[in-house]
């Protein structure tokens, strides 16, 4: 059976070269991060939303981090207000 290659092959092949992953957790790792850095605006305020929520946080202090969290993330969007987070939550 021919084995299928991906884009990422020599990025997972440097991970199994370099630490201690074996091939398949190194695959793992890989698609986490493509995923992570894949995820728009509005589905890291959704999932921050229900992370912080989830914790017990309040609405406001939810909104809050959350815009303060935004501009660091790897592609960080335009400012968004919390008018604007509500949005994104709640239509």
């Amino acid at each position: 059976m021919l084995e299928r290659r991906t884009p990422y092959e020599d990025l997972i092949d440097h991970l199994v070269r370099t630490t201690s992953l074996h091939r398949g957790e190194a695959n793992r790792v890989v698609l986490d991060v493509l995923a992570y850095f894949d995820e728009t605006t509005e589905e890291f305020v959704r999932r921050r939303h229900r992370e912080l929520q989830a914790k017990g946080l309040v609405n406001t202090e939810i909104f809050e981090r959350i815009g303060e969290e935004l501009p660091h993330r790897a592609v960080a969007p335009a400012a968004l207000s919390q008018r604007q987070l509500r949005r994104i939550v709640y239509g």
